[in-house]
């Protein structure tokens, strides 16, 4: 789900930022030991080693899994924290499942942040549930935004507001109701739900109907909602639009990670000039969850360099063996299709599940004009059939993963508020490998020969979108 059109020409008027260039970050710091921290606070050098070589043995003792948590550490800014179980939920009926049973079991503070809450049968829902929350005394804080959120009336956050949940619109639309620096092209893409300090909820998916049913071929998503961008835009793909259920991916993490979550929230509420929130346990003591290191990397317009962008950039630099994206929306920079390109040259496996319909017709055939080079170097390219590929996740070597809200655009690097769980580990690489490759079977390869001859009105329209691929 997208900017709207409309907003694109105010944005074009709002000034341009530029990505920084990442080559002098390319291999550096791969032999730094990497900073380890577990619900009792950060380890000790030896006790940090200690943890490496168990967590390395996993992996038959390759060493793909330090080196890539060494490189993580030197973009991202933020600790990896061990101790974490985090679980992939795919789709909307599974996310929204696990979402509703933290909520309800919550007994201390509910925070909520997403782009896209909307005035339907999910969106009521998940409104009650958090007006229910609040009535039995436990604090709930909702930060939307200004434009993800515009389709949902005004009287729909006042319910919230005269029920007693604290609301936070993310930098308004109304320049007279603007705090501090006001952009419209600036906006929060981030989608979390933090239930007492303990567990968390992260990755792609909004609250809005089109996530009710799951994408297994033929499932419908739910009526209200709406598409923007004027109507879905057609790849392979026959199936009718009103068939098509979203694919899209959630992410479940219990343990220390959540308390980087937890600051990022109230980080944010505090730079919007959020009101005042009640004093609560913000911070509760953390136990052990599992065996997942995790580490939390965000990115906003005024940061200087973008640590998610950097962070993948330098994961498919240092990858070996592999490199499988699943992306929403795909306009990628000249860095990007340059590290991808790399890779393939490498002998890496590079494969991407792209979507074969979209809700944004320009974002989907500006992501087509990049096809002719990245197929030319050994890039394979897969097109979604069958749903609207919403899901942002990639993952590298089996053992580098992230699943989170950012797109592979310049929007998400530039101009959004965005957040990724990066996890790292062979187990959970396996999951991550499984779902890819159910995509894959799901999917159409996109032949290198017969990409070369499709008709003229498709490479117009490519050509139209490059244009604007920057603000898109």
């Amino acid at each position: 789900m997208r900017l709207v059109p409309s907003l694109i020409l105010a944005a074009v008027f709002a000034g341009c930022a530029t990505l920084p260039d990442v080559h002098p970050w390319s291999r550096s710091g791969s032999d730094k030991a990497p900073t380890l921290v577990s619900a009792r606070g950060t380890l000790t050098p030896e006790r940090s080693a200690a943890v490496l070589k168990r967590l390395q043995a996993k992996g038959g003792g390759s060493d793909l899994f330090v080196r890539h948590m060494a490189v993580e550490e030197e973009v991202a800014g933020r600790p990896l924290t061990i101790g974490n179980h985090a679980s992939v939920l795919v789709d909307g009926p599974a996310s929204y499942r696990a979402m509703y049973d933290a909520i309800e079991g919550a007994r201390d503070h509910i925070n909520v942040e997403f782009y896209i809450i909307e005035d339907d049968e999910v969106g009521r829902r998940f409104s009650d549930a958090l007006l229910r929350k609040r009535a039995e005394g436990v604090a709930v804080n909702l930060m939307y935004d200004s434009v993800g959120s515009n389709q949902a009336p005004a009287s729909f956050f006042q319910k919230l507001r005269d029920g007693g949940v604290t609301v936070l619109e993310y930098n308004p639309v109304n320049p007279l109701r603007a705090r501090g620096d006001w952009s419209v092209n600036n906006r929060n893409h981030s989608k979390l739900v933090v239930v007492d300090g303990q567990v968390a909820f992260t990755g792609g998916i909004n609250i809005s109907d089109v996530y009710s049913s799951g994408s297994s071929p033929g499932s419908r998503r739910g009526s209200g909602g709406g598409l923007s961008g004027g109507g879905l835009s057609r790849g392979s793909a026959s199936r009718e639009p009103k068939s098509l259920g979203w694919r899209d991916t959630n992410i479940r993490i219990e343990g220390p990670a959540v308390d980087q979550l937890q600051r990022l929230y109230l980080e944010t509420w505090k730079k919007q000039g959020g009101p005042p929130l009640e004093e609560r346990n913000w911070f509760p003591t953390m136990k052990r969850q599992g065996d997942h290191p995790v580490r939390i990397v965000a990115s906003g317009p005024g940061d200087e360099v973008p640590a998610i962008y950097v962070a993948l950039l330098m994961a498919i630099a240092h990858a070996e063996r592999s490199v499988h994206i699943t992306m929403a929306y795909f306009v990628p920079d000249p860095q990007t299709i340059a590290a991808l390109k790399g890779a393939a040259a490498r002998g890496v496996d590079v494969t991407l599940v792209l979507p074969s319909y979209t809700d944004f017709w320009a974002v989907f055939h500006a992501g087509r004009s990049h096809y002719t080079e990245l197929l030319d170097a050994g890039v394979k390219i897969y097109e979604r059939q069958q749903a609207l590929l919403h899901a942002k996740t990639i993952v590298i070597d089996g053992v580098w993963s992230t699943v989170g809200s950012s797109n592979l655009d310049w929007r998400s690097f530039l101009h959004n508020e965005e957040l990724n769980a990066v996890i790292l580990g062979w187990d959970f690489g396996k999951q991550m490998e499984a779902m890819f490759e159910a995509d894959l079977k799901d999917s159409v390869k996109v032949d290198r020969e017969a990409w070369r001859r499709r008709p003229w009105d498709a490479r117009m329209k490519e050509l139209a979108a490059r244009v604007w691929e920057y603000w898109l």
